[in-house]
């Protein structure tokens, strides 16, 4: 007859060596899922430095811009003044000349009423 158990050495033999197996297989590393949006540290940071220099370097163009925004408003403002100010001399010399050319009438207007 038959043992419905099956505790015989062999069968038990056969038992632990399967038992084992299943321990070795749960002890076995198991592959690991990656994340496809996964960034390594060293790209990330290679990122974040290539962000940190262009906003340095967009930084730097504006503040050329505006030096030179500057600088131009400076020259216009010179021209400008210099501008009315050779406006002023001519209307000065206008005035001076209108009343040389009043006193020179009036001198003459004086010799013919004489």
């Amino acid at each position: 007859m038959k043992d419905p158990l099956k505790t015989g050495f062999n069968d038990r033999i056969a038992a632990a060596a399967e038992a084992k197996k299943a321990m070795l297989a749960r002890m076995k590393p198991k592959p690991t899922v990656t994340d496809p949006n996964f960034v390594d540290r060293a790209t990330r940071k290679a990122l974040e430095v290539e962000a940190i220099r262009a906003q340095r370097a967009a930084e730097k163009e504006a503040a050329k811009a505006a030096a030179e925004a500057r600088r131009l408003a400076e020259i216009e403002a010179r021209a400008e003044a210099a501008e009315t100010e050779l406006e002023a001399k001519r209307r000065e010399r206008k005035e001076r000349k209108a009343a040389a050319k009043e006193e020179a009438r009036l001198k003459k207007e004086m010799k013919r009423a004489h």
